[in-house]
């Protein structure tokens, strides 16, 4: 590594090269070290390299891992144990902010081009399939509206439109196309992050609490005093109460990137956060449900958004710099670079994925043996699972490459890091 000084440095310079103890002369005690010049001070590793964090990585993959798991299982526990939605929204947020050190036209553009031409080939299928299933202008009575609404598969500002129930395919659920657009709703809450980063970023630079409050604020006016309006569940609704949840976990990323979390004192995100979870956690407890029912705590938005945000700011507060992965997760390096580099796929397709399985299982109920034997098999949902994992590796494999012409790279079939050489290629 070189260097550069200016003259007026050169003493100061040879000052630092040269041990106390040899400059020393006899009888007098040697020079303390001088005090090495601030832009010769060691910088901490995130501000030194610009590569990947891969502290970062691993939660994304958790957080893919995570919703997977859920829309298979829909386990209630699981949003409590791992908020995904709140940290992949936090992670994105510290990824554009650390972008928007560009100018920010071109930052949202580039965003958008990675983001849309994914859903695009997502939408062009499942538009496709439910055309052929029969859905079309006249299904719902107003051409006109289903025309104009095709729009949002293009740029979803709102959810796109897709058919209630279809009865076209046999053995899936006549719901199978409400099933696999259920992703959706996130790249929509993602794109309106997007338009309105620049904004969020300096409105956090001039009033930082003001701007981490402010979307939890907006939370639980809208579900406190308007939960019970006739407009709740239109599409102005749906967006708005969605980026509230979710907006303060894009912000705290943003104050992550910023440097902002640690100027406030170590002692206060750990004393603080918890707090705030708790609060979401009791606001969950009082809700009104079904008693036979455990309660969800995603089907409540002030409950999420609190439970979130303490949870994300507690991972942000730990968040240690891992430009190589520590040594017990090096044998994990493939699997999670190429859940990051595949990200956009995997989340899009997995719904597809759980849906399709279906079908393929239940043909072996009328298997005389396997009825006999393996009921309790057929019967589980990991069963599900273990037949739909294979499915998304091959829907990830036919289409995840659009991944990599969004992002200007070369297309690959399998972005699986090779061996021995994983840590360089995952920070490509």
């Amino acid at each position: 590594m070189t260097a550069s000084f200016d003259l007026g440095r050169t003493r100061d310079t040879v000052q630092l090269r040269v041990p106390a103890a040899l400059r020393a002369e006899p009888g007098r005690e040697p020079d303390p070290e001088p005090i090495p010049a601030p832009e010769l001070r060691a910088q901490p590793p995130a501000e030194r390299n610009g590569g990947r964090d891969r502290y970062l990585d691993l939660l994304r993959a958790l957080a893919l891992g995570r919703v997977v798991l859920y829309h298979n299982f829909v386990w209630f526990w699981l949003p409590l144990a791992f908020p995904s939605m709140g940290v992949m929204f936090a992670l994105a947020g510290s990824l554009m902010a650390r972008s928007l050190s560009r100018p920010a036209l071109g930052v949202v553009r580039g965003r958008l081009r990675r983001l849309l031409p994914p859903m695009w080939l997502f939408g062009a299928i499942v538009i496709g399939l439910q055309i052929h299933a029969g859905w079309g202008p006249r299904s719902e009575g107003h051409p006109t509206w289903w025309w104009a609404k095709l729009a949002f598969w293009i740029l979803p500002l709102s959810t796109p439109p897709y058919a209630e129930e279809l009865a076209g395919f046999p053995f899936v659920e006549d719901t199978w196309a409400a099933q696999v657009i259920v992703p959706l709703w996130y790249l929509r809450a993602y794109l309106w992050y997007v338009l309105l980063s620049p904004l969020l970023l300096r409105a956090l630079r001039r009033f930082p609490v003001a701007a981490l409050a402010a979307p939890l604020a907006m939370v639980i006016v809208m579900n406190v005093f308007f939960a019970d309006q006739e407009f709740v569940y239109g599409r102005l609704w749906e967006t708005a109460n969605d980026f509230a949840t979710f907006g303060a976990c894009w912000i705290l990323g943003m104050a992550h990137q910023e440097g902002l979390l640690k100027k406030i004192p170590q002692y206060v995100l750990p004393s603080v956060a918890p707090l705030i979870m708790v609060a979401g956690f009791w606001y969950l407890q009082t809700r009104p449900a079904d008693p036979t029912v455990s309660t969800d705590i995603e089907a409540w938005p002030i409950a999420q958004a609190l439970w979130s945000f303490g949870f994300v700011a507690l991972l942000l507060h730990v968040s240690p710099y891992w430009e190589r992965w520590p040594r017990p997760l090096e044998r994990w390096n493939g699997l999670i670079s190429l859940l990051n580099a595949r990200a956009v796929s995997v989340y899009l397709w997995h719904e597809v994925a759980l849906v399709a399985a279906v079908p393929l299982i239940d043909p072996l109920w009328s298997v005389p043996f396997v009825y006999a034997h393996f009921q309790w098999l057929l019967a589980s949902q990991w069963f599900t699972l273990l037949v739909a994992l294979p499915l998304l590796v091959v829907l990830v494999l036919a289409f995840g490459w659009v991944e990599d012409v969004a992002a200007k790279r070369s297309p690959r079939l399998f972005p699986y890091p090779r061996r021995g050489r994983g840590r360089r290629r995952a920070a490509d």
